[in-house]
């Protein structure tokens, strides 16, 4: 999709709604970038908005109406999931470019509604999968580009979030694990064989993902709610090499030249320094200034969560009751998506 261009020498006014930890984080890199003027920050809770919006010397409304009358090129929002849609079209009317944190709506038919409206107005529309921006995760990208993969394997593990009350670990970690596997391997998934269960949260908190992808790698998710400590790890295997990367620490090894005795060459890969959020908001301002590509479109994005909801769906296996694991057993009744 092609965007409407921002004129170059005037600053890219941008609001951001909703302003817990990731929208306050949003709001803390707009008000750094060149060429950016945070015009506000919306948040229902106004005390809340107060706080932020005293901490980054901007405006604080506490709807998106009050927003646009602020005067915005573009929102990026950091609000509830459910929420998504609605504001998303709200902006998209008023000819508002949009970034929208993952996953991109609640529904991959709410997804798609969202990128249609964006074609039809000819606004930009970003999807804020901002692992893509990791200087790990880009370095492993380098690493495989024309190799031959033959498997990947994503480690993505942590305590239970005190905040997380509507998702559980498929939609809220796994996502962008799933856009990882489709961008390392520029291919589609087709095959999803999930295992849940649900031990201490509402929702599902262990997730074992199995898939298949169109080009035939074969990719693994682990993910859960109850490990102590933070845990993102990455591992691909090629027909030539073997790379592992940390993408916490940003270190990555790179394994080659194998030989018949089994010893092999290693080597750690050269990892940029630059902050995720920071690359990914520069990159939806590039767009918006020049038009073209996102670095993460809608259809990336709602690719990606339609293979989160297939696994919810497939799921067939018994799942773990909050408090009493041990004592009995019921179906999996999904997460709320």
């Amino acid at each position: 999709m092609t965007s409407k261009k921002k004129p170059n020498g005037s600053a890219v006014r941008i609001g951001v709604v909703g302003v817990g930890v990731m929208g306050s984080n949003h709001a803390r890199v707009l008000t750094d970038l060149p060429d950016v003027h945070l015009a506000g920050i919306a948040d229902p809770d106004r005390g809340q908005a107060e706080r932020v919006a005293k901490a980054v010397g901007c405006p604080a409304v506490t709807d998106l109406d009050g927003l646009f009358a602020l005067g915005v090129d573009a929102i990026s929002i950091a609000a509830p999931t459910h929420l998504h849609h609605s504001l998303a079209l709200a902006a998209i009317e008023r000819g508002v470019h949009v970034m929208v944190e993952k996953p991109i709506a609640s529904t991959a038919l709410e997804g798609r509604d969202i990128v249609a409206a964006a074609a039809r107005a000819g606004v930009a529309l970003t999807v804020g999968h901002v692992e893509r921006f990791n200087p790990a995760a880009q370095s492993v990208k380098e690493a495989i580009r024309g190799e031959e993969i033959l498997s990947i394997g994503i480690t993505r593990v942590g305590p239970f979030p005190p905040r997380m009350s509507n998702v559980g670990v498929v939609i809220d970690l796994a996502v962008h694990d799933i856009d990882l596997i489709r961008w390392f391997t520029d291919s589609d998934i087709v095959e999803v064989q999930p295992m849940l269960a649900r031990a201490r949260a509402q929702h599902e908190d262990i997730a074992q993902l199995q898939f298949r992808t169109k080009s035939g790698v074969l990719a693994q998710i682990t993910t859960n709610w109850l490990t102590p400590f933070k845990a993102r790890t990455v591992h691909v295997a090629t027909r030539k090499k073997y790379v592992a990367a940390d993408l916490l620490t940003r270190q990555v090894t790179e394994c080659f030249g194998f030989r018949p005795d089994g010893s092999y060459s290693m080597r750690h890969l050269s990892v940029g320094h630059a902050e995720p959020l920071r690359a990914e908001l520069m990159a939806f301002v590039k767009t918006i200034r020049e038009g073209g590509a996102p670095a993460v479109s809608g259809e990336e994005a709602v690719a990606s969560l339609e293979v989160a909801i297939r696994c919810l769906e497939q799921d067939s296996g018994a799942s773990l009751q909050p408090h009493d694991a041990q004592k009995s057993r019921a179906p999996e009744q999904g997460a709320t998506v």
